[in-house]
């Protein structure tokens, strides 16, 4: 099973393609960019787990392994 690959941030909507870096996730798979991560001190506020660098996708692999179009931000 390959990661979801979140097109967005939870936290402020930015978008986080699959083949950049900059994404951060946590083991559940929560998704942050790299600046919201650090206002959060690198913790998942979902399920408090640590947010790490999220790998990126060849461009190769994002045929047979598509990212995720489901976004995740919540407007307030």
């Amino acid at each position: 099973m390959s990661l979801e690959m979140r097109p967005d941030c939870e936290r402020c909507g930015v978008d986080l393609p699959p083949q950049s870096p900059g994404a951060f996730i946590c083991s559940m798979e929560c998704t942050f960019c790299a600046e919201c991560a650090d206002a959060l001190d690198d913790r998942c506020p979902n399920c408090a787990g640590e947010l790490t660098d999220r790998p990126t996708r060849a461009k190769r692999w994002l045929d047979a392994h598509p990212p995720s179009t489901q976004r995740r931000f919540k407007q307030d």
